[in-house]
């Protein structure tokens, strides 16, 4: 990391991670998970929590510094995609406060994060946008995003990837978020500014190929092998820096880069995809986030949920033949880890803060149910 870990720390907590708590069964044999079928209640525990820390102003976490808009986005979604209505006081407020952080140039920031909380920003209101209120919002924040893609030499490895702003070095978690905005903003799969962010994204990725000339990837060891890195640009220099002078996979960042994989249309048959879910077989768990231990959780449980619901995999088997329903599981993940006040609180990149990691289990738990 180019950035002191204690920054990366704080800029993190506007990101976001999604698995459970799963011990292996018999195998070929479906995995039982606590019932939890019915996940309205947890839902309406959390949104009577959000209910009550939502600020005056309509923000989540607002008064945190850089990281308001981000948490409030969000929150936002996250309330809408299981069933609060745009119209309802507390989402109502916080679009609001959204809208008010939107800037002449398009972005919709507060004092740093432009991309990432544009992006997050994008995806809420497109949730909300059932009546194209918010269309010209959507269009102008999309354009900012592409914007701040980075430009260099195809050859460079920093070339297609996005950063928090646009002086930032790129790296997969803020790549994968401006894919997601981009595509909810209706910009094609093959348009050139997704494609950009491909190749970028393929070279995060530990798996040797035309796509990945890093010479950080043909130093993986079989463990890491097909999973994603977060930031491939200084490998040299990276607190995930392997013995062998590789770069380690995170669960997290694989599962962001698989679901922008196939979000972005890559085949499922794709070297790159069957790579990263070689992976995620060999390491499913939803007891903590792999190559993180309990950091990040919940934006691991929402990362999860996101390529799990894209890769459409039911049950998905894990490396041991073991079959796993992973939306029960994760659900049962979620409803042990939830406190008696609705929220959920977890450890480092600022899920210490309950509205960020609330925000985080509530998009987990909204993959849960059927297909949208």
């Amino acid at each position: 990391m180019t950035r002191p870990l204690a920054t990366l720390s704080a800029i993190l907590s506007l990101l976001a991670i999604v698995a459970l708590a799963s011990t292996p069964g018999n195998a070929g044999q479906a995995k039982k998970a606590p019932d939890s079928g019915d996940v309205s209640p947890m839902v309406g525990k959390a949104i009577g929590f959000l209910k009550t820390s939502q600020g005056d102003d309509g923000g989540f976490s607002a008064k945190s510094g850089f990281a308001g808009p981000g948490i409030t986005a969000i929150v936002t979604a996250s309330l809408i995609r299981n069933g609060v209505s745009p119209k309802e006081p507390v989402v109502a407020k916080s679009l609001a406060y959204l809208e008010k952080k939107a800037r002449d140039d398009g972005g919709i920031y507060d004092k740093a994060l432009a991309n990432y909380t544009t992006a997050v920003a994008l995806m809420a209101f497109k949730e909300a946008n059932t009546d194209g209120k918010y269309d010209n919002v959507i269009k102008r924040a999309a354009e900012f995003i592409k914007g701040i893609q980075h430009e260099e030499d195809a050859a460079h490895v920093a070339h297609g990837g996005f950063g928090y702003d646009k002086k930032g070095r790129p790296d997969l978690s803020n790549s994968g978020f401006s894919v997601e905005a981009l595509l909810a903003a209706g910009y094609k799969k093959d348009d050139p500014v997704i494609q950009k962010a491909l190749t970028f994204i393929s070279r995060c990725q530990n798996l040797p190929s035309e796509k990945n000339d890093q010479p950080f990837a043909k130093k993986a060891t079989d463990d890491d092998k097909g999973g994603l890195t977060y930031d491939p640009t200084n490998p040299d220099k990276s607190q995930y820096k392997t013995a062998a002078g590789g770069l380690r996979s995170l669960g997290g960042m694989t599962y962001s880069g698989l679901k922008s994989f196939l979000y972005a249309g890559v085949s499922k048959d794709d070297e790159r995809v069957k790579a990263a879910v070689d992976w995620c077989r060999r390491h499913y768990t939803l007891e903590e986030n792999p190559g993180m231990g309990q950091a990040g959780l919940y934006y691991y449980y929402h990362t999860f949920a996101k390529a799990m619901d894209a890769l459409g995999e039911d049950p998905f088997v894990d490396a041991k033949g073991v079959k796993h329903d992973w939306r029960r599981e994760l659900a049962a993940a979620l409803e042990k880890r939830q406190g008696q006040d609705g929220a959920w609180r977890g450890k480092g990149f600022g899920e210490e803060d309950p509205n960020l990691a609330t925000g985080f289990a509530l998009l987990s738990l909204s993959y849960t149910k059927a297909k949208r």
